[in-house]
């Protein structure tokens, strides 16, 4: 299981000219690692993230998800590998009103033509996963701002990805809220073995992912590893 990027060039019309967006980027993630990307707005982060996620195809270069290139899809070859491979993360959750935690997660597998007495348990399983067990029957407007980013989390697990990319999932949480956010994405990344990507402004809970890479005018740097917390 593995995300990597090969030479991605992306560009954006601006009046007369175009806008690169990235420059030759590469970056490899292998499964069972959390990479963190950081940078200023308009570095092209988002950019990076929705290449990531065959959601825009780059100019150059390739998108391989877990050994199979991206290159050449038709349309409908990059929705079922998104559905079968990719889990998303927005950044604002974006749950339906009318439907409980585990009904917002028992949707995805449906679609993904799966029977409803399995589904029901997967959806359980899942949200006992990110510590919302109590929590299954409840409705949106019932939860905290952090317990609806865990039923999102848990909804992008629910097909079993390889691959899962998150969008600044702490933006709307507090410090405290935050770096649960985190702790726990870390956790299962490394649980499940997904190459895992998290785009984010904020750097206070880094210490917590495999390694940082820092985007600046559309160009990706490595820096050394990242430090991970040595605590129990």
């Amino acid at each position: 299981m593995s995300l990597t990027l090969t030479d991605i060039t992306l560009t954006y019309p601006d009046g007369e000219n175009r806008l690169t967006a990235l420059d030759q980027v590469g970056l490899e993630v292998p499964g069972g690692s959390l990479t963190a990307v950081v940078g200023p707005s308009g570095s092209g982060k988002s950019s990076l993230l929705a290449v990531a996620a065959t959601l825009i195809t780059p100019e150059a270069g390739t998108v391989t998800i877990d050994g199979t290139s991206t290159t050449g899809l038709t349309r409908g070859e990059l929705a079922e590998l998104r559905r079968r491979k990719i889990g998303i993360v927005f950044q604002q959750p974006n749950l339906l009103p009318s439907l409980t935690a585990a009904e917002q997660l028992q949707v995805m597998a449906r679609i993904d033509g799966r029977r409803p007495r399995t589904v029901r348990s997967r959806a359980l399983e899942l949200l006992d996963a990110v510590g919302l067990a109590g929590q299954a029957d409840r409705h949106p407007h019932r939860l905290s701002g952090g317990q609806r980013q865990r039923v999102n989390i848990a909804r992008a697990l629910m097909n079993d990805p390889t691959v899962l990319l998150i969008d600044e999932p702490t933006s709307a949480l507090d410090h405290e809220r935050g770096a649960a956010v985190i702790g726990l994405i870390a956790r299962l990344t490394h649980q499940r073995a997904t190459a895992t990507v998290l785009v984010t402004h904020d750097h206070t809970h880094l210490t917590a992912v495999d390694r940082i890479a820092e985007v600046h005018d559309g160009r990706l740097r490595l820096p050394a590893p990242a430090r991970r917390n040595s605590g129990p």
